[in-house]
């Protein structure tokens, strides 16, 4: 079964960067779109931004120009470049992938567990 496993969050100072990956495993055969999702205590998730198996990517106004998704479809994981970090930007951030599987015929949805990007002084 698929596996979606994140590093790279923390806690990191106002103006500050960090940079998220997220892997996915198991018995892939591909990989649609991929995303990067948050959620901060008392809001709804929301998307930040995503990226489509041929590059495309698409972002929240909050984040356009700050954060860069990205991926390397050889090893299965897409990125988060997060810089110039506010306070607002701190939450729980969650990948999502849409994956087939080798003994699956249609694709469907896969969440991380979430890791926490928190931005305070």
């Amino acid at each position: 079964q698929v596996q979606l496993v994140e590093s790279g969050g923390g806690l990191v100072q106002p103006g500050g960067s960090l940079r998220l990956s997220c892997v996915a495993s198991g018995s892939i055969f591909n990989i649609n779109t991929m995303a990067w999702y948050r959620q901060a205590p008392g809001k709804q998730r929301e998307l930040v931004a995503r990226i489509t198996s041929d590059g495309s990517t698409n972002y929240a106004d909050s984040v356009k120009g700050r954060f860069t998704i990205s991926r390397d479809n050889a090893k299965n994981t897409v990125y988060l470049q997060m810089n110039s970090l506010k306070p607002e930007d701190t939450a729980v951030y969650y990948c999502y992938a849409v994956i087939r599987t080798n003994s699956g015929l249609n694709y469907g949805g896969y969440w991380g567990q979430g890791t926490q990007v928190t931005v305070s002084s």
